[in-house]
Parts: C-alpha cells; sequence; structure tokens
C-alpha cells in the first residue's frame, strides 16, 4: 500500500518512498535487489510496483519535481561548503601540527595527479 506522508509518495510500514524505488529502477535494478536494499516485504515491493505502473505519469512528474530539489539542495550546500572549505584553508595549521598539514597536502596531491 502507497500513502503519502510530508516525504511524498511511501511505502506503507517504511520510510522508502517511491522516488527511492524509482531512482533504481532507472539504473536498471531487478525488483529483488530494490527489496533487498531498502528491507521490504515482497508484499511491499509488489505493492510499490503496481503503483507505479498504475499511476505511471502522476508519479513521474512528481519524480521530476523531486529530482529538481534535489538538485537545488545539492547546489546550495556545495556553495555553502565552498565558502566553509574556503574559510578552513585561509588559516594556519595550529602550533605542532605542522608535520600533519604538510601530509595531508602531498596525500592531497597524490590524489590529484591519480585523477
Amino acid at each position: 500500500m502507497i500513502i503519502r506522508t510530508e516525504r511524498g509518495l511511501t511505502i506503507k510500514g517504511s520510510r522508502v518512498t517511491l522516488y527511492d524505488i524509482l531512482d533504481f529502477l532507472k539504473l536498471e535494478y531487478p525488483p529483488k535487489l530494490i527489496r533487498d536494499k531498502f528491507n521490504l516485504s515482497q508484499e511491499q515491493i509488489d505493492g510499490a510496483l503496481s503503483y507505479l505502473q498504475g499511476y505511471r505519469d502522476e508519479v513521474e512528474a512528481e519524480y521530476q519535481e523531486v529530482l529538481k530539489t534535489r538538485e537545488e539542495i545539492r547546489q546550495y550546500w556545495q556553495e555553502r561548503n565552498r565558502e566553509h572549505f574556503a574559510r578552513i584553508s585561509a588559516h594556519s595549521p595550529a602550533p605542532g601540527k605542522e608535520h600533519l598539514w604538510k601530509k595531508l597536502e602531498e596525500q592531497k596531491a597524490k590524489h590529484s595527479s591519480e585523477k
């Protein structure tokens, strides 16, 4: 059974939304793996798939809105973190910790060269 919560269309008895299920269906995960990933019963996954099939257009429209909101949130936090990390990197290492900062910089440089 599918219910509407503050999170959107949700599988009753779980915190899993139909949008979570759609994410994995779009990645071509089989229903059994999706069921196991979210620890759902066979009845719950069958109900979700049945609902998706019966209301595909409506759920897809909501799903697109969810994706848009996710992207806006991701961009917000990316920008906020960029400012935060810039402030942190402007600070000098604490006295006695210089060797740790040097080691960290070496690891960052190594990681960057591997990409």
